[in-house]
Protein backbone atom coordinates (compact mmCIF):
# COMPACT_ATOMS: atom_id res chain seq x y z
CA UNK A 1 0.00 0.00 0.00
CA UNK A 2 1.17 3.32 -0.99
CA UNK A 3 2.04 6.48 1.13
CA UNK A 4 0.07 9.42 0.35
CA UNK A 5 1.39 13.48 1.12
CA UNK A 6 -0.93 15.79 2.36
CA UNK A 7 -0.51 19.60 2.59
CA UNK A 8 -1.47 20.60 6.09
CA UNK A 9 -1.93 24.10 5.32
CA UNK A 10 -5.20 23.88 3.66
CA UNK A 11 -7.46 21.54 5.35
CA UNK A 12 -10.81 21.58 6.61
CA UNK A 13 -11.64 23.31 9.31
CA UNK A 14 -11.66 21.78 12.58
CA UNK A 15 -14.01 22.94 13.82
CA UNK A 16 -17.07 22.74 11.92
CA UNK A 17 -16.09 19.00 12.06
CA UNK A 18 -15.81 19.02 15.54
CA UNK A 19 -19.28 20.57 15.87
CA UNK A 20 -20.70 18.48 13.23
CA UNK A 21 -19.91 14.84 15.08
CA UNK A 22 -21.12 17.43 18.08
CA UNK A 23 -24.25 17.69 16.43
CA UNK A 24 -25.10 13.83 16.06
CA UNK A 25 -23.69 12.80 19.65
CA UNK A 26 -19.99 12.36 18.89
CA UNK A 27 -16.75 13.65 20.65
CA UNK A 28 -13.80 13.53 19.01
CA UNK A 29 -10.73 14.18 21.49
CA UNK A 30 -6.87 13.42 22.30
CA UNK A 31 -7.35 10.16 24.27
CA UNK A 32 -6.03 10.64 27.94
CA UNK A 33 -2.68 8.40 29.30
CA UNK A 34 -4.69 6.63 32.14
CA UNK A 35 -7.11 6.00 28.64
CA UNK A 36 -4.61 3.76 27.33
CA UNK A 37 -5.59 0.32 28.50
CA UNK A 38 -9.04 0.63 27.46
CA UNK A 39 -8.00 1.95 24.13
CA UNK A 40 -5.88 -0.92 23.48
CA UNK A 41 -8.66 -3.27 24.34
CA UNK A 42 -10.91 -1.49 21.99
CA UNK A 43 -8.12 -1.50 18.73
CA UNK A 44 -7.22 -5.22 19.64
CA UNK A 45 -10.97 -6.22 19.82
CA UNK A 46 -12.21 -4.31 16.53
CA UNK A 47 -9.09 -3.82 14.30
CA UNK A 48 -5.39 -5.71 15.34
CA UNK A 49 -2.62 -6.54 18.15
CA UNK A 50 -0.37 -5.19 15.91
CA UNK A 51 -2.53 -2.04 14.97
CA UNK A 52 -2.74 -1.89 19.29
CA UNK A 53 0.92 -1.90 19.35
CA UNK A 54 1.64 0.11 17.21
CA UNK A 55 -0.19 2.90 18.84
CA UNK A 56 1.61 2.49 22.00
CA UNK A 57 4.15 5.58 21.95
CA UNK A 58 0.87 8.03 21.26
CA UNK A 59 0.81 7.40 25.02
CA UNK A 60 4.23 8.57 25.60
CA UNK A 61 4.48 11.97 23.32
CA UNK A 62 3.04 15.25 25.48
CA UNK A 63 0.20 16.15 23.97
CA UNK A 64 -0.82 12.70 23.82
CA UNK A 65 -1.00 11.87 19.89
CA UNK A 66 -3.83 9.55 19.43
CA UNK A 67 -7.65 11.24 18.97
CA UNK A 68 -10.32 9.11 19.85
CA UNK A 69 -14.37 9.45 18.76
CA UNK A 70 -16.80 8.83 21.67
CA UNK A 71 -20.21 7.98 21.69
CA UNK A 72 -22.89 7.19 24.31
CA UNK A 73 -19.73 6.90 26.46
CA UNK A 74 -18.09 3.94 24.57
CA UNK A 75 -15.10 4.09 22.17
CA UNK A 76 -16.41 4.35 17.91
CA UNK A 77 -12.87 5.52 16.48
CA UNK A 78 -9.37 6.31 16.32
CA UNK A 79 -7.04 8.37 14.62
CA UNK A 80 -2.73 7.94 15.33
CA UNK A 81 -0.51 10.98 14.42
CA UNK A 82 3.63 10.22 15.01
CA UNK A 83 2.75 6.15 16.15
CA UNK A 84 5.49 4.95 13.98
CA UNK A 85 7.18 7.40 12.47
CA UNK A 86 7.70 11.11 12.80
CA UNK A 87 5.31 13.53 10.59
CA UNK A 88 3.64 9.96 9.98
CA UNK A 89 -0.94 10.16 10.38
CA UNK A 90 -2.21 6.46 10.93
CA UNK A 91 -3.08 3.91 11.69
CA UNK A 92 -6.98 5.04 12.25
CA UNK A 93 -10.06 3.02 12.21
CA UNK A 94 -13.93 3.30 12.97
CA UNK A 95 -16.31 0.76 13.97
CA UNK A 96 -17.90 -0.64 10.85
CA UNK A 97 -21.60 0.13 12.18
CA UNK A 98 -20.24 3.57 12.65
CA UNK A 99 -19.09 4.71 9.19
CA UNK A 100 -21.05 6.66 7.06
CA UNK A 101 -21.43 9.37 9.34
CA UNK A 102 -18.47 11.62 9.17
CA UNK A 103 -16.59 9.92 11.82
CA UNK A 104 -13.57 9.24 9.73
CA UNK A 105 -13.26 12.55 8.55
CA UNK A 106 -13.83 14.16 11.40
CA UNK A 107 -10.74 12.16 12.98
CA UNK A 108 -8.46 12.58 10.32
CA UNK A 109 -8.86 16.56 10.31
CA UNK A 110 -8.57 16.85 13.80
CA UNK A 111 -5.20 14.39 13.64
CA UNK A 112 -4.17 16.48 10.82
CA UNK A 113 -4.67 19.60 12.30
CA UNK A 114 -2.32 18.43 15.79
CA UNK A 115 0.42 18.14 13.07
CA UNK A 116 0.01 21.85 11.64
CA UNK A 117 0.25 22.53 15.06
CA UNK A 118 2.95 21.06 15.84
CA UNK A 119 4.95 22.98 13.52
CA UNK A 120 4.58 20.57 10.18
CA UNK A 121 3.31 21.88 6.90
CA UNK A 122 3.02 18.81 5.34
CA UNK A 123 2.05 15.48 6.44
CA UNK A 124 2.27 11.62 5.44
CA UNK A 125 -0.17 9.18 5.46
CA UNK A 126 1.72 5.72 6.14
CA UNK A 127 0.43 2.84 4.04
CA UNK A 128 -2.93 4.09 2.65
CA UNK A 129 -5.83 1.50 1.87
CA UNK A 130 -8.83 4.15 0.76
CA UNK A 131 -6.49 6.39 -1.16
CA UNK A 132 -9.85 8.25 -2.36
CA UNK A 133 -11.29 8.83 0.63
CA UNK A 134 -7.71 10.56 1.95
CA UNK A 135 -8.46 12.52 -1.63
CA UNK A 136 -11.24 13.45 -1.40
CA UNK A 137 -11.24 14.74 2.07
CA UNK A 138 -8.11 16.54 2.44
CA UNK A 139 -6.75 16.48 -1.16
CA UNK A 140 -4.04 14.14 -0.23
CA UNK A 141 -2.03 12.67 -3.40
CA UNK A 142 -0.46 9.06 -3.39
CA UNK A 143 3.74 9.15 -3.03
CA UNK A 144 5.34 8.00 -5.94
CA UNK A 145 7.29 4.37 -5.51
CA UNK A 146 6.07 4.39 -1.49
CA UNK A 147 5.40 1.00 -1.19
CA UNK A 148 6.18 -1.12 0.84
CA UNK A 149 7.74 2.07 2.68
CA UNK A 150 8.39 1.92 6.39
CA UNK A 151 5.96 -1.31 7.04
CA UNK A 152 8.32 -3.19 4.87
CA UNK A 153 9.00 -6.29 6.64
CA UNK A 154 12.88 -6.21 7.24
CA UNK A 155 13.16 -9.74 7.33
CA UNK A 156 11.81 -10.23 3.68
CA UNK A 157 14.71 -10.14 0.50
CA UNK A 158 13.03 -7.26 -1.45
CA UNK A 159 12.73 -8.38 -5.19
Amino acid sequence: MPDMLVNLLHLPDEAEQVGAMRNIGVVIRRANTFEASAVRRFIEDNFSTGWADELMPCFSRQPVSLHIAIADGEIIGFAAVEATCRNYFGPTGVLPQQRGRGVGTALLVVALHSMRTSGYAYGIIGGVGPAEFYAKAVGATIIPDSTPGIYANPLRKRS
